[in-house]
């Protein structure tokens, strides 16, 4: 499995105490309960983590879109 997924899977799961196999590529951060400030938390968690910058207004939706963000800023 991807290792930036599972990343984002445990920092959902840590921010929101939620089950890790509930967490799908597909879902949508409002299916998973994670609200704006959560977002922004682990935003910040996984820049740190992965040591880029991503902007807030960059329309992630999904777990998904998320992975594809971070992927594309490692790769450069």
């Amino acid at each position: 499995m991807d290792n930036v997924f599972e990343k984002i899977v445990e920092t959902i799961v840590d921010a929101k105490g939620i089950d890790a196999a509930s967490v799908k590529p597909e879902s949508t951060f409002k299916d998973l309960n994670v609200d704006s400030l959560d977002i922004a938390e682990m935003v910040m968690t996984l820049e740190d983590e992965f040591g880029i910058t991503i902007e807030l207004e960059e329309g992630i939706a999904t777990v998904q879109d998320l992975v594809n963000l971070i992927n594309e800023r490692i790769a450069g």
